[in-house]
């Protein structure tokens, strides 16, 4: 006999924090709802999201640095995306919000009616992708697969035959042993969620993975250099400390050299 649903394990992602702790109040009783949990910016969320796997993200769109669209971009990205539910005292991105994938769109102050509404959409969303699967949950590593969409023809990645990241723009490149790959996500935002991963900041536009880095090296034209089969990757001297003691790091432990296995 098969029990009841499990709770709904939710984020809820606001930068006043007046306005946050009314709304996990109104989640935290929604007989649905499990644990709650709170941040106060995009870069919280985001870190938050690498780690923790969620049912549903309820989504501020105007914070400083990054927004909820931003935010919205990252959970497109990961394995298992949670639900997204924005809500904003603006109309003007409902268009932009479905766009994204969005299952609803609320507009403050929020009614705990309409609130209940948007969990038992997300309720929905989650029974629905899990309804295939099998056994109890795995923990997630959220982005070890990145999917690319290019138009009719979709592309994975493995985070693991990435080598280095390369900023541009709005975007950044994915380079690998066999080519690269560009997707809209900010830099700082892949950082944090590959950071367990071994991947580390070495430049203002440049993550690198320290398993993939077979030296160091100067060179005449760009400085000093971190040499990976996929390409050298420029490292500033602001960064080339933090690098050498990573380095050290994952050759004593083994991890370093991941082309010679």
């Amino acid at each position: 006999m098969s029990g009841a649903p499990r709770a709904l394990q939710v984020l809820v992602v606001e930068d006043e924090a007046s306005t946050r702790e009314e709304l996990a109040d109104l989640l935290a009783d929604t007989p649905e709802v499990g644990e709650v949990y709170a941040a106060e910016s995009g870069t919280r969320a985001v870190q938050l999201l690498g780690a923790t796997a969620f049912d549903a993200v309820f989504l501020d769109i105007s914070m400083p640095g990054l927004d909820g669209m931003d935010v919205a971009r990252v959970i497109s990205q990961l394995s298992a995306p949670p639900s997204i539910v924005f809500v904003t005292a603006s109309e003007s991105h409902a268009i932009e919000a479905f766009g994204i994938g969005a299952v609803d769109y609320l507009l403050k102050p929020v009614r705990p009616e309409r609130l209940a509404e948007s969990v038992a959409r997300a309720g929905a969303t989650r029974r629905a992708a899990s309804s295939g699967g099998q056994g109890a949950e795995e923990p997630r590593d959220e982005l070890a697969v990145v999917q690319i969409d290019h138009g009719r023809r979709t592309v994975f990645v493995r985070r693991d035959d990435v080598q280095f990241v390369e900023a541009h723009g709005d975007y950044i490149r994915l380079h690998t042993e066999q080519g690269t790959h560009l997707i809209r996500l900010s830099l700082s935002s892949l950082e944090e969620i590959w950071a367990p991963a071994g991947f580390v900041r070495v430049h203002r536009g440049y993550l690198v993975a320290v398993g993939w880095v077979h030296d160091l090296r100067v060179t005449s034209s760009s400085g000093l250099v971190a040499r990976t089969p996929a390409g050298d990757v420029p490292v500033s001297r602001r960064h080339a400390r933090g690098l050498k003691e990573q380095l050290l790091e994952a050759a004593r432990s083994g991890r370093l050299g991941r082309a010679a296995r």
